[in-house]
């Protein structure tokens, strides 16, 4: 009897072993000699666009079959229109990978980007999520010249920041902080784009902005080095390394607005996600994603994100996927008063 048990486990063992090695020639087999497509939710030469092209660049190697990649660029409507397409049009067989904008990832509980939810035509939960490989804390910043020194110099001085338009980060985070905290920042929408708000602060049109850090330490080091500008406030779920000394907005509140506050920033900590349309097969997903978490090890992916001045700071696919259920267990009456304050 015991005999017989050993070489039942024994055959089952082999067996198992040989399916695991067919699955994953199945997977080789399917990738050798393909281009995957990258679509990214944004214009080229934007941040989306930097990381996408840099994932691409080394991620073919720890794929079986070593496939090529493509990038593409599907802009409009901050990713509404990509992240469309990869749910309901994209082909569901692995071959195509999908970086929307992080906003996306509240989307379905906000509804910014699309009255009432009409035009997201996607459910953030079907997507196969494989990971980001940063993080983008953002943060509330003023220029040398402003009279603004401290958080609580908000309430009491009056200044001007800068947006792009209603809806994007720069305008959303000052509004939420006006209605929450007590501050007094005019918003003045319309600059093109961070480096035009950047240029206005020197011409003193306007005093700061809220922006993602790595447009500080990146774009602006000089600044930084030269002490030109003072981060006042950081919207993360908690606070980065290099600034220890500078407080959380969710730290500074109490209660829902504390909640409220988190909630939000969790995009943030899913700044450059990378997503397949549903229902690849699972073989796939799963060589994907260990792809995507090899590449966050690869020393030649590595360098060149330090060369390029990115932060690597990955979370995996299990990880955003853990986020997404957060986002949709969240309070409806916490959602409901974030979506008043936030509304165009």
């Amino acid at each position: 009897m015991r005999r017989s048990c050993k070489a039942l486990w024994a055959a089952l063992a082999v067996g198992l072993s040989f399916t695991g090695a067919a699955r994953a020639d199945d997977v080789a087999d399917f990738y050798r000699g393909k281009t995957i497509r990258m679509v990214i939710g944004s214009a080229a030469g934007a941040g989306y666009d930097l990381t996408g092209r840099l994932l691409a660049n080394h991620m073919g190697r720890h794929i079986p079959g070593n496939p090529s990649f493509v990038v593409e660029n599907m802009p409009g409507a901050s990713s509404l229109i990509m992240t469309n397409y990869l749910y309901n049009s994209a082909p569901r067989d692995g071959a195509v990978i999908g970086m929307p904008a992080s906003g996306i990832m509240l989307e379905p509980r906000l509804n910014v980007l699309s009255r009432e939810g009409g035009n997201a035509r996607f459910d953030v939960n079907r997507f196969g999520w494989l990971g980001t490989p940063v993080q983008d804390p953002n943060v509330l910043w003023v220029y040398d010249t402003s009279p603004v020194r401290a958080f609580a110099d908000l309430k009491t001085m009056p200044i001007i920041v800068g947006s792009t338009a209603a809806g994007a980060d720069n305008y959303t985070l000052p509004q939420i902080v006006n209605e929450l905290f007590g501050a007094r920042m005019k918003i003045v929408s319309g600059y093109k784009g961070q480096s035009d708000i950047f240029i206005a602060a020197e011409r003193g049109e306007v005093h700061g902005n809220a922006t993602g850090l790595p447009n500080l330490t990146i774009a602006k080091s000089d600044w930084m080095r030269d002490r030109k500008v003072r981060i006042i406030m950081q919207f993360g779920t908690e606070r980065q390394k290099t600034l220890r000394d500078v407080p959380t907005a969710a730290e500074l509140a109490t209660g829902e607005e504390r909640e409220m506050l988190a909630f939000y920033a969790l995009k943030f900590n899913m700044a450059r996600p990378l997503a397949t349309p549903p229902d690849v097969p699972a073989d796939r997903l799963v060589a994907l994603q260990a792809a995507f978490d090899a590449t966050m090890q690869d020393p030649q992916f590595l360098d060149e994100a330090k060369r390029q001045g990115f932060d690597v700071d990955p979370l995996s696919g299990k990880e955003i996927a853990r986020y997404m259920q957060m986002i949709a267990s969240a309070s409806q009456p916490m959602v409901d008063r974030l979506k008043k304050i936030i509304a165009p």
